[in-house]
């Protein structure tokens, strides 16, 4: 679904878009629930109601809420091109399309391997304003994906917070609630967390000493069974 509004703009050549400086890279991260979203949607309205011509994209791996809308925690939707990657994006809107294109955004941005070639691509060459929202972290608080990569190139980088769910004090960092190991493990509040700093480490021991449990509690069940057959 085309999130492409519908302003009138003028043709430009690609000389013209170079030389534009209108183009810039905006970053908004933080840990999950912190209003990522949100922000990049509050920015992107913004463009479209200076009369910029305005698309967002998404990753077709996040479908929690809606496959054709990027969608905010409490329920604000905004139309999107779900995509596998970002590369693509140009030939998937039509060249004509992309031409008229002043800024695109993009929600989840961790997911997206091409993503420093795609911002490079679009506003070095291309003359667009992208604005990004993603993890900065993965619930083990490593890089999570291409997202820290951008930074680098960016104009702005914003970092927002959430509150921790155990004490209300600010959260920088996402814990996940289950024993899954994964690095991409898409959810919602039934799988992830905000915390601060000392719940995120008193939390993970938690997790650390359940997935020990769990890991022991398999091994038991195993050989249970073995002894079994054994037996028979």
């Amino acid at each position: 679904m085309s999130s492409l509004q519908s302003s009138p703009l003028s043709a430009s050549s690609d000389a013209d878009k170079r030389d534009n400086p209108m183009s810039e890279i905006h970053v908004i991260v933080g840990p999950m629930f912190a209003g990522k979203t949100t922000a990049l949607l509050r920015r992107i309205n913004s463009e479209c109601s200076n009369g910029r011509n305005v698309a967002m994209i998404k990753s077709s791996k996040d479908t929690r809420y809606a496959v054709d809308s990027v969608v905010t925690h409490d329920g604000i939707k905004f139309p999107c091109w779900a995509l596998p990657n970002l590369l693509s994006f140009k030939e998937t809107l039509g060249a004509e399309a992309y031409e008229k294109l002043d800024v695109i955004g993009i929600d989840e941005a961790q997911f997206f391997d091409d993503l420093y070639d795609f911002c490079c691509n679009a506003a070095d060459c291309n003359g667009k304003t992208v604005i990004l929202a993603g993890l900065d972290g993965d619930y083990m608080r490593r890089s999570f994906g291409s997202v820290l990569d951008i930074i680098p190139l960016a104009d702005t980088v914003t970092k927002l917070t959430a509150r921790c769910e155990l004490c209300r004090k600010q959260a920088f960092f996402t814990l996940r609630k289950t024993d899954e190991t994964k690095t991409e493990l898409i959810g919602g509040a039934d799988v992830y967390m905000p915390v601060c700093r000392q719940h995120y480490v008193n939390g993970q021991s938690v997790v650390e000493v359940t997935r020990t449990v769990l890991k022991s509690c398999s091994n038991v069940q195993t050989d249970s069974c073995l002894e079994e057959v054994a037996v028979v």
